[in-house]
């Protein structure tokens, strides 16, 4: 592992992110790299415009806006849930149907606001990962499919869903073992890879005919995928391409079929987001009015009571 991004406190170097960060283009070769590229990890939510293109291949019938809801880890404000119960009513189902486990938003004013509004129990709609879910559970209605069991790995929903991960990060390869199915946070089986794979999947996103829907809902609707708070869906409303972060850490984007993904070691979404930013803008695919308005994203600063005293810094270095 590399260092991918350093805390700097009063110009002394307070803490460090290790990591590792790559940019293919469309051909596979190398642009740049940091760290090992290679070592194995779970695609967790990085991979979720790929399986929201496998429910609407199989009969989801999502609307852009329900496509960039299916691709995201939503923050769980009003609007997000409005659009993820009406892509279940709109087939007859509710939220009884989500195997989500019961979560509170991820957004702390979205917290925050269902609390102030007397809220007390966590529910499976806020869950982050509940806009996928209605997208399969969409899918299966349509096939005919079981919906008790869509998160089961020999579902045929999610056998598809394998099969197109396995498709677009490693040349129509097939995932070699049962053993390199993990499960995710929201229960879904999640392939493993590396960020290498991941990378190449983006730049593909970006350039085949099969994604290109996903690829434009998220660039088009970047608070749906994330919400306008965090560094992802910040960094999402500049990018015009698509953009995803995954747990722990990690996240892809994609653009001119140039493929990018960075993980960080700690599992920190904001180091490897400085990465990104940091190797987007080496590679000349941010311009300098996207840079200048994301400057407190690609070097968010550290305070010392309310004065910056210093900054968290990209470093992709030994």
């Amino acid at each position: 592992m590399s260092t991918l991004a350093r805390t700097v406190r009063s110009d002394l170097i307070e803490s460090t992110f290790d990591g590792a960060a790559i940019a293919l283009d469309a051909s596979g070769r190398v642009l740049a790299a940091w760290g090992n590229p290679d070592e194995s990890l779970f695609y967790r939510s990085a991979i979720k415009p790929i399986q929201a293109t496998v429910a609407q291949e199989c009969g989801a019938s999502l609307k852009p806006e329900q496509m960039a809801i299916a691709s995201a880890s939503h923050g769980g404000f009003p609007i997000h849930v409005a659009i993820v119960r009406a892509m279940l009513d709109e087939v007859g189902l509710d939220e009884s149907a989500l195997q989500t486990p019961p979560s509170w938003p991820l957004g702390q004013s979205a917290r925050d606001g269902l609390m102030a509004a007397g809220h007390r129990q966590p529910r499976p709609i806020y869950h982050n990962c509940s806009g996928k879910h209605a997208g399969w559970l969409r899918a299966c209605v349509a096939a005919g499919w079981p919906i008790t069991s869509y998160l089961a790995p020999e579902h045929p929903l999610q056998q598809r869903v394998l099969a197109a991960v396995a498709n677009v990060v490693a040349d129509n390869s097939a995932l070699a073992a049962e053993s390199r199915i993990g499960v995710d946070g929201c229960g879904a089986p999640t392939p493993r890879g590396s960020i290498r794979e991941l990378a190449r999947a983006f730049s593909r996103l970006t350039v085949a005919p099969r994604y290109a829907a996903v690829a434009t809902a998220i660039s088009r609707f970047p608070s749906l995928v994330a919400d306008n708070n965090r560094p992802d869906g910040q960094l999402g409303a500049w990018w015009d391409g698509p953009l995803k972060v995954g747990a722990q850490g990690l996240i892809g984007a994609g653009r001119h079929g140039i493929g990018l993904a960075a993980k960080s070691r700690s599992g920190d979404r904001g180091a490897s987001v400085i990465a990104l930013i940091a190797i987007a803008r080496r590679l000349g695919l941010l311009s300098d009015a996207a840079y200048d308005a994301l400057a407190d994203v690609a070097a968010p600063p550290v305070l010392g009571g309310s004065h910056r005293v210093g900054s968290i810094q990209p470093v992709l270095g030994g």
